[in-house]
Formats: structure tokens, C-alpha cells, sequence
């Protein structure tokens, strides 16, 4: 389990720097500049990234059960994962998804961190998925409260929104069948 909370301090902590100390983010990318800055983001990343996966295999292999969900909840997961690929997609795929949602990367998260809390009910569950749900509720707080940075993307166009839901429709029947159990360990179907 200290593997599992080391990755998630490390990445969400990495990913939580421009919510708690903006100004100092921005001084760094100043004196350090933005691919310096960039770099030690990435690596800290993927640093606390492998820890997470290493860690909640780890966890996995002796659970400590805090709750067990009802059967029913597997259906209002899956029902909640639908939109989480076409929302990662248009994050970079600026369109009509990309102007409603405001910030659809994060909404994606949110999404599938509850869906997986309502469907998982371990101690390394909740740690995993509660932490990567709390992380993006207070990120979407303190958007509201900060200067949004330009994420890089394709160019606005209407094809957009239809490349988002196609593709993301496509990488959750792919990964649905095929990938979670692949790359997790677990069949969802």
C-alpha cells in the first residue's frame, strides 16, 4: 500500500502544483524555462505513474474490503464510462463537447474514478480512484479561480465532435473487451 500512496502523492502531486502554488510553477518555468519545467513534470509523471500501477498490484493481492458494492452498481459503472473516452478525446479535439463540457479531461476523471468507486470497494480502490477523483474536483475549483493555459490540439472544426464520440465510443468497446484485462488483470464484462 505505500507503493500505491507514494505514486498517487507523487502524480497527483506533480499534477497539483499549478491548484496549490501557481505562482510558483510559473516562476520555475521562468528561470528553469518551459522545456526544463516540462521534463521534470514528465518524469515525475512517470515515476509516480509506475509506482501507482506497481503499487495497486501490489494491494491487489491482499484486499482489505471496506465495502461491498451491490451488483447493480457494475451496470451504473459501465453506464458512467461511456462518455469518458469521447471526454478525453475532446479535450484535445476542440468542438461543441469541448465548449459544454468546459473542461472535458477533467469531467472524464471524474466520471471514471466514480465509476469505479461504485463498483470497487477495497481500501486500494478508494485510495486510487478517490484520490484521482478529489484531484479533479479541487483542479476544476481552481480553474475557475486561475488563467486556463492553452492545451495543444487540433484546430476547432464541427469533424471534431464526430472523431471525439466515434473514436471514444470505439476505445471503450476495445477496451471494455479487451484492454482492461490486458493491461489491469480484470475483465470488466
Amino acid at each position: 500500500m505505500t507503493l500505491l500512496i507514494l505514486g498517487l502523492v507523487l502524480f497527483l502531486g506533480i499534477h497539483s502544483v499549478s491548484i496549490v502554488a501557481p505562482g510558483w510553477r510559473d516562476a520555475q518555468v521562468a528561470s528553469r524555462g518551459e522545456a526544463a519545467w516540462k521534463g521534470l513534470y514528465s518524469v515525475a509523471s512517470v515515476v509516480g505513474f509506475g509506482l501507482i500501477i506497481f503499487g495497486y498490484s501490489l494491494a491487489r493481492q491482499s484486499p482489505v474490503v471496506l465495502y461491498t458494492p451491490p451488483p447493480a452498481m457494475r451496470h451504473v459503472a459501465w453506464l458512467l464510462l461511456v462518455p469518458v473516452f469521447p471526454l478525453l478525446l475532446a479535450a484535445y479535439l476542440p468542438g461543441r463537447i469541448k465548449a459544454a463540457a468546459k473542461h472535458p479531461m477533467l469531467l472524464a476523471v471524474k466520471l471514471w474514478a466514480l465509476a469505479h468507486l461504485l463498483s470497487n470497494g477495497t481500501l486500494a480502490d478508494v485510495l486510487l480512484f478517490g484520490g484521482f477523483l478529489a484531484w479533479a474536483v479541487a483542479d476544476r475549483i481552481s480553474l475557475k479561480r486561475r488563467p486556463a493555459r492553452p492545451l495543444p490540439g487540433a484546430p476547432a472544426r464541427a469533424l471534431n465532435d464526430v472523431i471525439a464520440v466515434v473514436g471514444g465510443l470505439a476505445l471503450y468497446l476495445v477496451t471494455a473487451m479487451f484492454l482492461h484485462r490486458w493491461l489491469i488483470g480484470v475483465s470488466p464484462i
